[in-house]
């Protein structure tokens, strides 16, 4: 028994036979099955007597093999890892075998009796079965010695999510890896139709059992999810809270690119391999996976020069990445933080080295700068992403959120007109609907202009009179808005902030226990403005469905318990100035209009005169520059009159000198 596994470990230890051993056992194979089938026909004596040319014969069938295992690729895999698919090989390659056997099997009869012995189309039948049997079970033999030699104790035990194919091939690809991470106990489905029953030997199953016990039975320590089974999972809150409060690790299992060596089609046992990541809070927000035109928009940006603002920051950033995804001549990458825009610079170079990038520091409120750069680089498209976000900070600071976020976008809007840019595609906010905040209605405010100057600006092209053969029409610039709320992960949001505060032992601090907020995913949301800005007229303010609000208290609670950290308390601090307990629902239908994509609709918003709203503006401009901070808010509230401060008495007094 010693000597058998030495041998075992020797073979395993190696990469893999060569072909030419896989094809000797299975030419040995093949004559062994010859000479049993001739027998079961014959007897040991004609055997013994006609042994040379049965023997030749059999040889002439084993050469007649290579032709079925080169056109079904019978060698291409690797014997220990050997599938389905693979067993389906052997079948078709001797079969093919067997038909060609046969039509040989009548030229054999004009050969020299003494040196060929041909067999009987019985015979043939015979071997060719069995040899296709034993060639199996040297597979399966070799495959079940292999998971038997290499089985690690230490390896996790764990549960996956889903009895779909892709969770069939994540098992395999899980059973296939050495060292084994992880031990596959079971699955688990959503349905009691397959409660009970047994994939790939292990149990199935349902959600209606005791999870907690079969979690403690079973000592699972892990449950990794099925790319499949991601949005149901997701959805199933209770169940994550009893993995997450028993201390099961959860992974999510993304699939990589899937290929086949031969060309064929993909099965369950092609995968060519998953990545598994440990979920964060953000995998298990409940949301519905969005599905975005991308093709349509890579149409539209590729070979166009693009300028990004704020494109150092959490969505431009992001908008880089993806914008470049689509070879654009030049982009102009523009943000007045230093590092950050060093980080975009290497990645860019990293990334994309093929695409002409120019990183630029400076503020967009330094118009003579600004004109600089549009006048020598010509932009196609101009995506605006700077502005400054937090709440409490512009609250604090309201001439700065007027001067950067109201001059800065009218300064790239107005440069935009002048330069003949095509389109316009402004970044606003949630926290413009009904703003109650600086923040917020500074955003507003921004909209407000640049959808006044798209409206004037197609009142100007309509009252351009019918061009000539020998003089283009002027195209005028279209102006696109767009507005979410918050997005996972991004800088200064609530998900970083509570991930170092747990790091540090706690408290994790949130403002009330009430307090819910809408989250997107940042690639979602900027998948979302590539196609809603590519796509758009000019003048729309398209708002996306941001799904389901997300109670903050229950998130801090749930990022403690995935963190596994003990005795991290959650203290309410108080509600900001200027803060909400509840955003606005950004998609109510009553308030909006369907468009071309489900997850995006156009806000009913009131127009403004442009004249108006211009004169409006430089006004609060040149007050701002005063920094006096009531004179600057009196100005905002009366260009935004559904303007009602929040949380924050020195400006809600100027709400009641109103009334």
């Amino acid at each position: 028994m010693e000597f058998l596994k030495k041998i075992v470990n020797w073979y395993f230890r190696k990469n893999s036979l060569p072909y030419w051993c896989i094809f000797l056992i299975d030419g040995v194979i093949l004559m062994l099955s010859g000479l049993f089938s001739y027998w079961m026909f014959a007897n040991w004596a004609d055997l013994s007597q006609q042994i040379d040319g049965v023997f030749c014969s059999l040889m002439v069938y084993v050469l007649l093999s290579v032709v079925g295992t080169r056109v079904f690729h019978t060698y291409a895999g690797i014997v220990r890892y050997s599938s389905f698919i693979d067993l389906q090989r052997v079948a078709y390659a001797n079969t093919l075998s067997l038909v060609l056997a046969i039509g040989v099997h009548f030229l054999m009869y004009d050969a020299p009796k003494p040196l060929f012995v041909p067999l009987h189309v019985r015979h043939l039948l015979v071997m060719f079965l069995l040899a296709t049997l034993l060639m199996w079970a040297v597979r399966v033999l070799v495959k079940s010695l292999y998971d038997l030699t290499t089985f690690d104790v230490r390896a996790t035990k764990a549960l996956i999510f889903g009895v779909t194919s892709d969770a069939v091939g994540l098992a395999k690809n899980i059973r296939s890896q050495r060292p084994r991470r992880f031990a596959v106990k079971g699955f688990i489905t959503t349905t009691s139709r397959y409660k009970h029953n047994r994939l790939l030997g292990e149990r199935v199953y349902s959600l209606d059992e005791d999870m907690r016990e079969i979690v403690y039975t079973h000592n699972i320590e892990a449950v990794l999810v099925s790319p499949q089974r991601a949005n149901v999972f997701r959805e199933n809150q209770e169940l994550q809270n009893v993995l997450i409060g028993m201390g099961v690790s959860i992974y999510m299992a993304q699939g990589t690119k899937e290929i086949r060596a031969d060309g064929g089609l993909l099965s369950d046992d092609d995968y060519e391999g998953y990545q598994l990541k440990e979920v964060s809070v953000e995998d298990l927000l409940p949301r519905d996976e969005i599905r975005v035109d991308m093709a349509s928009v890579g149409e539209l940006l590729c070979g166009k020069r693009i300028l990004i603002t704020g494109a150092a920051g959490s969505i431009g950033s992001e908008m880089v990445r993806q914008i470049a995804v689509y070879k654009p001549a030049a982009m102009m990458l523009i943000d007045q933080a230093e590092t950050p825009e060093h980080d975009i610079r290497l990645m860019m170079k990293r990334e994309f080295p093929d695409i002409k990038a120019e990183t630029l520091v400076t503020n967009i409120c330094h118009r003579s700068r600004m004109e600089q750069v549009f006048e020598t680089f010509k932009p196609h498209y101009v995506f605006h992403a700077a502005a400054y976000k937090h709440v409490p900070m512009m609250e604090n600071n309201p001439s700065e959120a007027v001067l950067n976020n109201i001059y800065g976008t009218k300064v790239i809007a107005d440069l935009s007109v002048k330069s003949g840019v095509k389109k316009f595609v402004m970044i606003s906010t949630d926290k413009a609907v009904n703003p109650t905040n600086v923040m917020g209605c500074s955003k507003r405010i921004c909209e407000i202009y640049v959808q006044a100057l798209d409206r004037m600006l197609k009142i100007e092209q309509l009252k351009q009179k019918p061009s000539s053969s020998s003089k283009k029409q002027h195209y005028y610039t279209q102006f696109v808005t767009t507005r979410f709320g918050n997005v996972l992960g991004s800088n200064g949001s609530v998900i970083p902030l509570f991930r170092e505060q747990i790091r540090n032992g706690g408290p994790v601090t949130v403002t009330d226990e009430r307090i819910v907020r809408y989250f997107m995913l940042i690639p979602e949301a900027c998948k979302l403005v590539l196609e809603a800005g590519t796509k758009g007229n000019g003048g729309e303010i398209f708002v996306f469905d941001m799904g389901r609000p997300v109670k903050i208290a229950d998130l801090a609670a749930r990022m403690i318990k995935l963190s596994g950290a003990k005795n991290v308390e959650i203290k309410y601090t108080g509600l900001r100035d200027g803060e909400k307990l509840y955003e606005e629902m950004l998609n109510d239908k009553e308030k909006t209009k369907p468009t071309f994509h489900e997850k995006i609709r156009i806000a009913k918003v009131r127009e403004y005169d442009y004249e108006q709203v211009a004169k409006d503006i430089d006004e609060l401009i040149e007050i701002s520059k005063q920094y006096d901070d009531i004179a600057t808010v009196r100005k905002m509230k009366e260009i935004v009159p559904e303007y009602k401060s929040e949380n924050s008495p020195k400006y809600e007094k100027l709400d009641k000198e109103k009334q």
